[in-house]
């Protein structure tokens, strides 16, 4: 006998006990995202490798240790997507949708990095990602972050994140603060950690995200980005700290926030928790002005973020939001009723839709059929036996209190559950 196939490690399964929990996460997002006018595009999961190479920069994390790059039968070089920022920009200068327009785009799905897996990290691992194009002023940078603030409000996570926010300034504002940072970084080269020795010459602002508690240490006294801003770029950073002020939406100035890729300038924020440990963070984004232009397009101002949903998942399984059972009706079927049955669940299906309706099938006994009713966390078992059926009645047996069994006919048995199930406003 072969051996079992098991899953590739770092990309899971989600089980069917585990899915209401994602379901009802997505649908609060999907429904702020339509609050904000924010429209959803879907894109390819694989995109030629020199996509992310140009987009992502070739000498971070991502690009050089993390994609998953392969050829295909014409030997071009493609990659699953480690990130979605990119492949929104490509798919909104293809088709048209940034020329002298403004765009409001959202996207969700699997994303793919070589990394260690870990709780709340997998190689196979699901995102909403929100993009906005075409709009220069702080207001937009402002609208997304509340935007997020918003979601976390639906789930109940007010209470478990920080924002914390940074500027990157602009191009000129970076390449004089590298200059300071590099010079600093040099004079203390042997107390930095190993990544961060190979990040100094080649990517010296990822220094400044490093956990090494040594190279923490050292940055304590490093230049400040801060110190180094132009008057537009801090005129945007002040004018996105008075809106976020305004809208009563604390943060904190971490000037330490990079980002890992290389297209941010201006604006970059993180939502992070202190709840799941080492995996603090579970949004992150900021502003892109120049990504569009690097991929082939028209300078367009854009900014955006991606959050993770397996590491909200984790928060949310914290904190327990109650969720509605899958299946608020079990019809159980005694003795030769199956077709009965089959029948007064389609026509229950009809009046009351959107109810989770699942009807009984394999046979078994009384007792068997009550224990997977109650199993299925149905509000109300439905029992259709033969005397039912010549009576043309069912009964109808609460399951979630200490209510009393009714016997209702097969004509008003609709409207009294319809009665009991109708939807709390939320």
């Amino acid at each position: 006998m072969s051996n079992k196939i098991t899953s590739i490690r770092g990309m899971n399964d989600v089980l069917p006990e585990q899915t209401p929990l994602w379901q009802w996460l997505e649908k609060r997002a999907r429904a702020v995202l339509a609050a904000y006018g924010y429209q959803e595009i879907r894109l390819p999961i694989v995109e030629r490798t020199e996509l992310f190479a140009r987009g992502i920069g070739e000498v971070t994390d991502i690009v050089e240790k993390e994609m998953y790059t392969f050829a295909d039968r014409n030997d071009d070089s493609l990659t699953l997507r480690p990130e979605g920022t990119a492949g929104c920009v490509r798919a909104a200068e293809q088709h048209g949708l940034l020329y002298n327009q403004t765009q409001r785009l959202w996207y969700t799905g699997p994303m793919f990095r070589y990394e260690r897996p870990q709780a709340g990290r997998s190689r196979q691992f699901h995102q909403i990602g929100v993009e906005t194009f075409g709009i220069a002023t702080p207001d937009i940078d402002a609208e997304v972050i509340l935007l997020t603030a918003r979601l976390w409000k639906e789930l109940g996570l007010s209470d478990q994140v920080t924002l914390e926010l940074n500027t990157l300034g602009d191009n000129d504002d970076r390449a004089r603060y590298r200059e300071a940072l590099v010079a600093f970084l040099r004079e203390h080269r042997d107390r930095l950690d190993e990544d961060s020795q190979n990040r100094l010459e080649r990517n010296p602002l990822r220094v400044l995200d490093s956990k090494d508690p040594g190279t923490r240490e050292v940055l304590e006294t490093a230049p400040r980005l801060a110190d180094h801003l132009g008057d537009q770029a801090r005129a945007h950073f002040d004018g996105l700290r008075a809106l976020l002020d305004a809208a009563g939406v604390p943060y904190v100035i971490n000037p330490n926030l990079v980002r890992g890729l290389d297209y941010y300038g201006r604006t970059v924020f993180e939502w992070t928790t202190t709840a799941l440990g080492a995996q603090g963070t579970v949004c992150a984004g900021g502003r892109y002005d120049g990504l569009v232009q690097q991929l082939g397009g028209k300078p367009t101002p854009a900014v955006g973020f991606g959050m993770g949903l397996e590491r909200l998942v984790l928060l949310l399984e914290q904190t327990r939001p109650e969720l509605p059972a899958p299946v608020a009706i079990y019809i159980t079927a005694m003795g030769d009723v199956q077709t009965q049955a089959l029948v007064l669940a389609e026509k229950l299906r009809d009046a009351l839709p959107g109810v989770g309706i699942q009807c009984h099938c394999g046979g078994g006994g009384f007792k068997s059929q009550m224990k997977k009713a109650d199993r299925s966390g149905a509000r109300f078992a439905l029992i259709l036996g033969e005397d039912e059926v010549a009576a043309k009645q069912v009964a109808v047996k609460p399951l979630r209190d200490q209510s009393e069994q009714q016997q209702l006919s097969e004509d008003e048995v609709a409207q009294w559950l319809a009665a009991r199930l109708a939807p709390k406003s939320e």
